[in-house]
């Protein structure tokens, strides 16, 4: 079947096939063994890993180097439903709206992974779903960098700019944490996983929430790993965002 192009302005290369949406400038027409672990782990050289919220495969496959994630649920109701979510439409199924949404903010030079495709499987009243992205090339996540050590004050400037940019598009990322802020092999900062993430009016009400969960978590972190993290640290992000979205929010008044 040949793919069917959308016109969605957020989406400027998407297309979709059955319950596959997916950017025809990576894959021609993916089939279903994309989603699949078993397919990559008999075809080439992947790692799978568990944990958190979904299981993730690391896949190696010459020049393809791809991460897929499997959705799950998390808190309470992860341990009733697991990967269950309920169906009210294509459009509205998490890995539809996390891969159009990445697609947007890929497509306005932020730092985030590059959409590949996605996928939905539906059963009744219930769905399952999938993401494959292009592997940010060298990635450590900031935990990983601040058990090894601490962080100048600069490397602490340019995670508060960056998420500025962010804010400054009205990208809400609901769940921002320590394990999501990753640095490329160019020490480039990018920021991952938007589920439930959605584009909206620039508020600060919601851009302190998002801060202040960051926040918790490098407290959270600090007590069950050692850190190296203080609040000075904190106060150069806070200060190299505020400025940098003042800035940002200025252009386009």
């Amino acid at each position: 079947m040949t793919g069917m192009r959308m016109s969605n302005a957020n989406d400027r290369r998407g297309y979709i096939k059955n319950n596959i949406i997916y950017n025809a400038g990576i894959v021609k027409d993916p089939g279903v063994e994309l989603f699949e672990p078993a397919y990559w782990l008999e075809q080439c050289s992947a790692t799978q890993t568990v944990g958190g919220r979904g299981s993730v495969l690391f896949i190696r496959d010459g020049e393809r180097h791809w991460v897929l994630r499997h959705f799950k649920r998390g808190g309470l109701v992860g341990k009733l439903l697991s990967d269950q979510y309920f169906w009210t439409g294509a459009e509205a199924t998490r890995c539809f709206r996390e891969w159009r949404m990445l697609s947007h903010m890929h497509g306005l030079g932020l730092p985030v992974p590059v959409p590949v495709a996605a996928r939905y499987t539906r059963s009744g009243v219930i769905y399952r779903a999938d993401l494959l992205t292009v592997e940010i090339p060298g990635a450590q996540t900031l935990t990983q960098r601040l058990e090894q050590h601490a962080l100048d004050t600069a490397t602490w400037q340019r995670i508060g700019t960056t998420l500025a940019r962010f804010h400054a598009i009205g990208a809400h990322h609901v769940d921002l944490n320590a394990n999501n802020i990753v640095f490329d092999a160019n020490d480039v900062v990018h920021v991952l996983d938007f589920d439930r993430g959605r584009v909206r009016e620039v508020n600060n009400v919601w851009i302190e929430g998002v801060l202040q969960r960051l926040l918790r978590s490098l407290h959270k972190l600090q007590l069950r790993r050692d850190l190296h993290f203080t609040m000075d640290d904190w106060q150069a992000l806070r200060k190299a965002h505020d400025l940098r979205l003042q800035e940002l929010l200025a252009r386009v008044l």
